[in-house]
């Protein structure tokens, strides 16, 4: 474990940040610590960018390219997830709060819009230029970042920091070689720059982990969620209302607008029922609750996308059947809920009742996908149903 400063009073976040500190490891057990005005700054702009995936994932859903359409989603959002996850973690143990840190973090805010930009080129034309620019801009800074924490850093600390910086150049490095390469390579060279990606902070932190603080952790991780949420509420009403001003078929949308907006409440009551930073005591915890939010974020958006979907088949401009664009909302309302409950609702229930709670719900909003037109307010309302059911197991526990 990298080496801890002493306890020390929680740090203000002043206006006018200090021209330059000594990055130094934040102390884990830091009181009151919470997400500062620049996070919150930095996540809003990212999801940004998850909109722009949403919004051409749905198109490419609606016209019935499924497999494009998820290809190029999830390599859109493993890039943004990405950048998120490892600025997240790397603020949580090494934030600072001067200036540079504030400019280097603007500059990752840059990339991230870079990479919004080139989307739609990803998607029409798998154009990868503007989105891969975004993504190395993001990657480079965040490479600054570790140089001055290994500045900061002596002995083992600061070879893990330095690890990290040779990494994440490394890989940067073979993201613009892939530009080079035919169009034919990249099945094969994507994946493989994914999987390098992902073993960065395993050599790096393979013989010491960087410090991280728990509530900070848990704090960030739920504010993303719930602005993608968020997202996907205005993407879904966006949709509704462009419908109703072209079609005028109220009648057809009150039913996928009712219903989109039970799954979304639903989907935020599930995820903050009980708090979750206590279950994140190890690092081997941490890291797989953190890693498993690529299923949580990337399914949170892919609500808003079918919703989209939802509404277009409902005024008859989708390209696809009733039931195809019913399932574009279950099965992300499906994966978000298992995976919800398998990251860390299950750790917060008592007995097989309350741990069935959620998976029964994800069974049932799939199996809604065959009511066809009506399966999106069928899986609204059993949503609805599930999160009754564990208010009332939860209240009969706690008497």
């Amino acid at each position: 474990m990298a080496s801890e400063p002493a306890a020390a009073a929680p740090r203000p976040y002043p206006v006018d940040p200090p021209p330059v500190r000594r990055m130094v490891p934040r102390d884990r057990h830091e009181p009151h610590r919470v997400a500062t005005p620049l996070e919150l700054f930095f996540d809003l702009c990212f999801v940004v960018a998850v909109g722009q995936a949403g919004r051409e994932l749905a198109h490419s859903l609606a016209a019935g390219h499924y497999g494009e359409g998820l290809r190029g989603y999830a390599l859109a959002f493993f890039a943004i997830w990405w950048a998120w996850m490892n600025f997240t973690w790397f603020a949580s143990a090494y934030d600072c709060d001067d200036v540079p840190y504030r400019l280097t973090t603007l500059v990752q805010i840059a990339g991230v819009l870079i990479l919004a930009a080139g989307v739609p080129r990803l998607f029409a034309t798998q154009d990868l230029v503007l989105a891969i620019t975004g993504y190395v801009v993001m990657r480079l800074a965040m490479v600054t970042q570790w140089l001055r924490a290994a500045a900061g850093e002596q002995g083992p600390a600061r070879g893990v920091a330095l690890r990290y910086a040779l990494g994440i150049t490394i890989c940067q490095v073979g993201w613009v070689v892939l530009l080079l390469l035919p169009d034919a390579a990249r099945p094969v060279a994507v994946p493989l720059g994914v999987l390098c990606e992902l073993a960065v902070p395993v050599l790096a932190e393979l013989r010491m982990q960087t410090t991280w603080h728990p509530h900070h952790i848990a704090e960030r991780y739920g504010l993303f969620t719930l602005i993608v949420l968020g997202e996907a509420v205005a993407a879904a009403t966006v949709a509704v209302q462009s419908a109703v001003d072209e079609h005028e078929g109220l009648g057809r949308l009150v039913p996928v607008a009712i219903g989109g907006l039970l799954i979304c409440f639903a989907a935020w009551w599930l995820y903050f029922a009980r708090p979750v930073h206590e279950h994140l005591r190890s690092n081997r915890q941490a890291f797989a609750w953190g890693y498993g939010h690529y299923l949580v974020f990337g399914s949170a958006a892919a609500i808003g996308t079918g919703l989209e979907v939802a509404v277009e088949s409902a005024v008859h401009k989708a390209e696809i059947s009733d039931t195809a664009s019913t399932a574009t909302v279950t099965v992300p309302t499906a994966v978000y809920l298992g995976t919800v409950w398998f990251l860390h609702s299950r750790h917060t229930k008592r007995g097989p009742a309350a741990q069935a709670v959620a998976p029964t719900g994800a069974v049932l909003v799939l199996a809604c996908t065959a009511f066809g037109a009506s399966g999106v307010l069928a899986a609204g309302l059993a949503c609805a149903l599930m999160v009754a059911v564990g208010v009332l197991i939860h209240s009969r526990e706690s008497r």
